[in-house]
C-alpha cells in the first residue's frame, strides 16, 4: 500500500492501479457494493483530477466508489486505514483482541470490526493461557453462554461475517420453536375430552356397538402469515435476515408440523415482487441468493405507498382473509412531508391493508434506538393503522416477536386498536439501544 498517494507518473502508475483495486476489494469485503466498473471509473478520474493532495485523492475516490450516503463513514475509516494512518491502524489492531480484555465502558466501533476482518482476514489472535484442568470446564461453559447472549443482542447491521453465520444458526433453532396462535374452526374432531358427540353415539348404537360415549372438540388451524419486507438500501441486512426467518417458516422441519402456517412472502423497494416460490428451496442461503438475483430493485430506493397500493389492488383478495397476520418489515421512511400526497396515500393504503387482515404487525429496525420518536411523515402515517409496533434488529427481538404472535389476539375493534396504539406510542422511550 502506498504511504503517500502522489507517485511518480512513469513508474508508480501500475502500483497505484493495484492499490486502488486492492482498496476496492477491501471495501467490497467490508460490505459496500463496489464493482469493477467503479474501479475503472476511479482510475480514469484520478488521471483527470491528478494527485496533488491527499484531500483531492480522497474526494476523487469517494465520488467514484460511494453510491449511498450511509456508506461514507465506512469509506472514510477504510481510506484512513488503507492509506497508512498509524493511529487508526493501531486502533483496528487493538479491536482484534478478545472483548474480554477491552476496558469496561469503551464503546465499540462496529464498522471498524468489519474493516478489521476485511483488511486482516488471517490475523492470528493472542494465545490465551491454559487454565487448570479442574477449572477449564466451568470457564468454557460460562464463556459459551456469554458469547451466545452477546450474539442475541448484537445488531444485524453491525455483525461480522462469522457473527452473521452464527446468527443464522441460532435463527434456525429459533424457527423450530415458533408456535403461532391456532384458532378454532367450525369442524369437529374426535377427542378424549370435550362435548358429547351425540351423532356418533347414535350411529354406534345403530350398528350395535356398545362403548363409552364419544366426545369431540373443535379442530384448530394456524392462521396464514403474510410477510411484506422492505429491501431498500437502509433495510438491506435486516431484510436479508428476516428472509431467512420467512424461509424457515415456509419450510418447517418436520413438514408434518401442525402449527406451521401457510406463508406468503413479498419484497418491495421501488416495486412489489412476490418471492414465495423462490423461498421453497430447502437451502436458505440458496433461496435468499435467488431472491437477490430475481429482484431488480434490491438495496435501491423505496416507494412504500405505491407498493402497498399494488398489493391491495392485485393480491389482497387472493391471499388475505379475516384470520391472516401481516408482518410489515420497513423503517417507514417514505419521502415527503405530512402534506405530501404520497404520505396521504400511504395512510390510505395502510388502512386498506389493516381492514383486509386480522392484525397488522409492523417490524421497525429503528426501534433499536432509545430516543426514537415518530417524527417522520411516513412513520406517523403508518402508526395509527398497526396492531403492534415492534423492533426487529437482533435475535432477541425476533424471540420476543415469536412470543407475541403465539399469544391470543383480541378482535380488531376500534377500542382494542386504540389501546394498542397508545401502548405502542408510550413504549418508544423504553426501547433499549443495541450493544
Amino acid at each position: 500500500m502506498a504511504e503517500n498517494p502522489a507517485p511518480a507518473p512513469a513508474e508508480a502508475e501500475g502500483y497505484l492501479a493495484q492499490n486502488v483495486m486492492h482498496f476496492a476489494r477491501v471495501l467490497r469485503q467490508a460490505g459496500m457494493a463496489v464493482g469493477s466498473d467503479r474501479v475503472l471509473l476511479s482510475l480514469q478520474a484520478l488521471q483527470l483530477a491528478g494527485l496533488e493532495s491527499r484531500q483531492d485523492f480522497h474526494a476523487t475516490l469517494a465520488a467514484c466508489l460511494i453510491d449511498r450516503a450511509e456508506h461514507r463513514p465506512l469509506f472514510d475509516q477504510a481510506f484512513a486505514i488503507f492509506w497508512r494512518d498509524p493511529d487508526l491502524l493501531g486502533r483496528i489492531m487493538r479491536m482484534l483482541l478478545p472483548q474480554a480484555q477491552a476496558k469496561p465502558g469503551t464503546p465499540a466501533l462496529p464498522e471498524n470490526r468489519r474493516l478489521a476482518q476485511a483488511l486482516f482476514p488471517h490475523a492470528p489472535g493472542p494465545q490465551a493461557k491454559v487454565p487448570e484442568p479442574e477449572q477449564q470446564i466451568e470457564i468454557d461453559a460460562r464463556l459459551s453462554w456469554s458469547a451466545r447472549e452477546v450474539l442475541r443482542q448484537q445488531d444485524f447491521d453491525t455483525m461480522s461475517a462469522q457473527e452473521w453465520i452464527a446468527a443464522k444458526r441460532l435463527l434456525a433453532q429459533l424457527q423450530g420453536s415458533w408456535l403461532l396462535e391456532a384458532r378454532p374452526t367450525r369442524r369437529w374432531a374426535t377427542a378424549t375430552r370435550g362435548r358429547l358427540d351425540w351423532r356418533g353415539s347414535l350411529r354406534a348404537q345403530a350398528r350395535g356397538e356398545h362403548q363409552a360415549l364419544p366426545r369431540q372438540t373443535r379442530k384448530e388451524k394456524v392462521a396464514p402469515l403474510l410477510i411484506l419486507a422492505d429491501i431498500s438500501g437502509s433495510m438491506g441486512r435486516y431484510s436479508r435476515m428476516l428472509l431467512h426467518l420467512a424461509h424457515g417458516l415456509a419450510n418447517p422441519v418436520p413438514r408434518s408440523n401442525s402449527r406451521a402456517p401457510k406463508v406468503e412472502s413479498f419484497v418491495f423497494g421501488t416495486r412489489l415482487t412476490p418471492i414465495t416460490r423462490l423461498l421453497k428451496q430447502r437451502d436458505p442461503d440458496l433461496a435468499v441468493a435467488a431472491v437477490s438475483r430475481q429482484v431488480q430493485d434490491w438495496s435501491g430506493g423505496t416507494r412504500i405507498s405505491a407498493c402497498l397500493q399494488e398489493f391491495n389492488r392485485r393480491w389482497a383478495r387472493r391471499l388475505l382473509h379475516s384470520d391472516s397476520t401481516v408482518l410489515l418489515i420497513t423503517d417507514g421512511l417514505e419521502q415527503g412531508s405530512e402534506d405530501d400526497p404520497r404520505c396521504a396515500a400511504l395512510a390510505f393504503e395502510a388502512e386498506r391493508l389493516r381492514l383486509s387482515c386480522r392484525r397488522l404487525v409492523w417490524l421497525n429496525p429503528l426501534l433499536r434506538f432509545e430516543g426514537f420518536e415518530p417524527k417522520a411523515a411516513g412513520v406517523r402515517a403508518l402508526l395509527p393503522e398497526v396492531s403492534l409496533h415492534l423492533p426487529a434488529h437482533n435475535l432477541a427481538s425476533l424471540e420476543a416477536l415469536a412470543q407475541r404472535l403465539s399469544q391470543p389476539h383480541a378482535s380488531g375493534n376500534q377500542s382494542a386498536r386504540t389501546s394498542a396504539r397508545s401502548n405502542t406510542s408510550s413504549s418508544f422511550s423504553t426501547q433499549s439501544p443495541p450493544p
